[in-house]
């Protein structure tokens, strides 16, 4: 059985998809809904730059329909300040800072790393294995905030699964040991198409790809475009992709995956629009259509 591929964006508040993706007159309130119930799952980012209230995920989660899900990018202070060096109680408090209030909209946690951070064996296969997979994990590290400027939220009620992606954009970590780590903790590489990092290796029983135009270019053209669709099939069907750059080798008999996907960075000014060409390439509907 195929598995469930989700087309969506990096944010839904950006000035230019006013009178353009969003209708004229749509209030800024009302972007979140309009954006869930035509996408199918949207990258908060935000939590990169700050821990958010449990409060705003709540409200995020019932402005969205049933069959959608938000991944949710990691906080700097893990990847960027810290290196992934010493995190345990730094992540504890990004998961105990309110994200669990999202339950059932709760999807894949998204790791981007500097683009100067190089491998390190030793500190990524520490990172990996603090990561928790199971809610139960989940909680376990969360009940080791410490200093939160707010009550830690401890509830994670409809949520049931735990998912992970990380970002790499050095050039260090194209080796098979760093592909044998993720596989080995079932975390997934992210597809970032760009020059920097143009590799499409699958680690996990998920795929992950922040699509951002093109390696070497700000936009994709139609057919470019078309292409990391039929990428997004392929790993979703358990099929092997021949056509793009890998670190190792494609795998010769994938198995079927959940898909994450999301239209980013240069080319955000037409993202959505990219997320429903290719959701149409797919046959894909929102959850409100």
């Amino acid at each position: 059985m195929a598995g469930t591929i989700r087309l969506g964006t990096a944010g839904w508040v950006y000035e230019p998809w006013r009178d353009n993706f969003y209708p004229k007159g749509l209030k800024q309130k009302d972007e979140l809904a309009w954006s869930a119930a035509r996408l199918g799952n949207i990258e908060i980012n935000a939590t990169f730059y700050s821990h958010q209230k449990a409060a705003s995920f709540q409200n995020w989660a019932a402005a969205t329909p049933d069959d959608f899900v938000f991944s949710v990018k990691g906080h700097q202070f893990v990847t960027h300040i810290k290196r992934l060096k010493d995190v345990e109680i730094p992540l504890a408090n990004f998961f105990a800072s309110g994200v669990l209030a999202l339950g059932s909209k709760l999807g894949p946690f998204c790791w981007q790393l500097p683009g100067n951070a190089k491998y390190d064996p030793e500190r990524m296969e520490a990172f990996l294995r603090l990561l928790p997979h199971t809610p139960e994990a989940l909680l376990d590290l969360a009940g080791k905030s410490d200093g939160l400027k707010t009550e830690p939220w401890l509830d994670a009620t409809g949520v049931t699964s735990v998912r992970h992606a990380i970002e790499v954009r050095h050039e260090s970590f194209a080796t098979p040991q760093f592909i044998e780590q993720l596989r080995a903790h079932n975390v997934a590489l992210v597809v970032a198409d760009t020059a920097e990092w143009p590799y499409i290796d699958q680690t996990a029983d998920f795929a992950y790809a922040r699509l951002q135009g093109a390696p070497g270019a700000e936009a994709y053209t139609p057919d470019e475009r078309a292409i990391r669709g039929e990428w997004l099939r392929a790993w979703s069907e358990g099929r092997p992709v021949p056509d793009g750059k890998y670190v190792t080798a494609p795998e010769s008999n994938p198995p079927p995956r959940d898909v994450h996907a999301f239209f980013v960075s240069t080319d955000k000014d037409n993202a959505p629009h990219n997320a429903r060409a290719v959701m149409a390439q797919l046959g894909l509907a929102g959850p409100g259509e």
